[in-house]
């Protein structure tokens, strides 16, 4: 079966850095649109970065570009977020996801067929 596993959360102070992975199991990954979401309590799932089947065209929310990179190793089914000079709204459960066919819509999270268990990031002030 499909599994998306993402790592790397945690608790930091603003201004620091961390770095998500998630790991894809049980789908053809270059086949994949892959998307990163972030819920925070009590708000909509919001998107954050998206990148394209080969990893050659990041998109990026205009809330963390400049800060946020995306990136994926198809030779591993990972895909990536750096997040650097994070602040105390960066907080929220970050989920990748995948996509199959968005329709050149990478933001719409109802786009995605399969998504992670999340990962909980705190930004502390």
């Amino acid at each position: 079966q499909v599994q998306l596993v993402e790592s790397g959360g945690g608790l930091v102070q603003a201004g620091a850095s961390l770095r998500l992975s998630c790991a894809a199991s049980g789908l053809t990954f270059g086949e994949y649109v892959m998307g990163w979401f972030r819920q925070a309590p009590g708000k909509e799932r919001e998107f954050v970065a998206a990148i394209s089947r080969s990893g050659g065209t990041p998109y990026y929310a205009e809330s963390v570009k400049g800060r946020f990179t995306t990136s994926r190793d198809n030779t591993k089914n990972t895909v990536y977020l750096g997040m650097n000079s994070l602040k105390p709204e960066d907080t929220a459960v970050y989920y990748c996801a995948a996509a199959a066919y968005t329709g050149g819509v990478w933001t719409d999270k109802y786009k995605y067929d399969w998504w992670g268990q999340g990962t909980q990031v705190t930004v502390s002030s």
